[in-house]
Parts: C-alpha cells; structure tokens; sequence
C-alpha cells in the first residue's frame, strides 16, 4: 500500500463550489437527519480521490448502497481515526494542528457529536473567529466556526490517502 498527500485546495475548492448547492451525483439527505457529513464526505472524496469498499469503510456509490461513514457524524469520525486500509485517514487534533481540508464536528448537546464542518480558511492568530468552514445542513461557506453556539468542538487532521 502507498502513502501519497490529501489534496486540501481541492477539497476545499470543491466545499466553495457546492456550499449553497447540492451536487445531482449524490444524494441530499437533508429531510433524512441532515446533509453536512455527506458534503463533508464529497469534499475529502475529492481530496483523496479514493473510497474504501470494506465491511468498515467509507464508500458511496448511491443513495442505497453507501457505507454508514459516508453520512454519519461518529461513523466518519470512527472511520478516519481508525483507518488502517486504502482510503484518507487521520487522527484527532488540537487547534494548531489543523489545516483546510482537515474536518471540524460540533456537539451542540455536549454528548454526542452531530454536526460535521469543512475548514476552508484558517487566519493568523489561530483561533475560533478566525477558523472558516464550510457545510450542509445549515449551508454555509466562510462561516466562523466562533459563530455557531456547541458545548464541544473536535477536529480531525487529515494526515494522507493510501491507496493499493
């Protein structure tokens, strides 16, 4: 298996084309719990430009036949953390750790995690107001993570793609 870079301006440009709209190749599950981990999922989808079709994967080929990963908060969370096989992986970061392309999920409850964001800008000095990103669900693009109202953040740094 090879290790190679995740493309972060490609995920990121692709958050910025589709924020405000719904690309026709995937479904909107936005009348189904919410869109945000699917967006969040087409945008590392870009950026890595590989799925893993295992049993514990993250894969989506249509409405019907795609891994729990793919739209789910804790799935993709799980999936990226624990990813040893083909596809992005990548571990729990701090703050100033992250970068665009990496992902951003919000517990609004303080116990489970249900929102799932795309960093798309990162200003000097690191900080909430100064962290943008990008989402379905309650579209946005540019958006300050500071402006949404949660009682936890968690990020996840994309750290590569493997492929065969």
């Amino acid at each position: 298996m090879k290790t190679r870079e995740y493309n972060r301006n490609e995920a990121v440009e692709y958050a910025e084309k589709w924020a405000y709209l719904r690309n026709p190749s995937y479904y909107n599950y936005d009348n189904l719990g919410g869109d945000c981990t699917n967006f969040a999922s087409q945008s590392i989808y870009v950026g890595s430009n590989v799925m893993n079709y295992s049993n514990i994967g993250w894969f989506y080929n249509n409405a019907n036949n795609k891994s729990p990963s793919w739209t789910g908060v804790e799935f993709l969370y799980n999936f990226l953390i624990n990813n040893k096989s083909v596809g992005p992986f990548g571990k729990v970061a701090n703050i100033n750790e992250i970068r665009i392309g990496d992902i951003a999920q919000l517990s609004f409850d303080g116990k489970k995690f249900s929102h799932t964001l795309v960093i798309v800008n990162i200003f000097e000095p690191i900080n909430l107001e100064n962290i943008l990103v990008a989402t379905h669900t309650f579209d946005s693009y540019g958006r300050s993570i500071s402006s949404y109202d949660y009682q936890k953040i968690r990020y996840i740094n994309i750290e590569g793609v493997r492929d065969w």
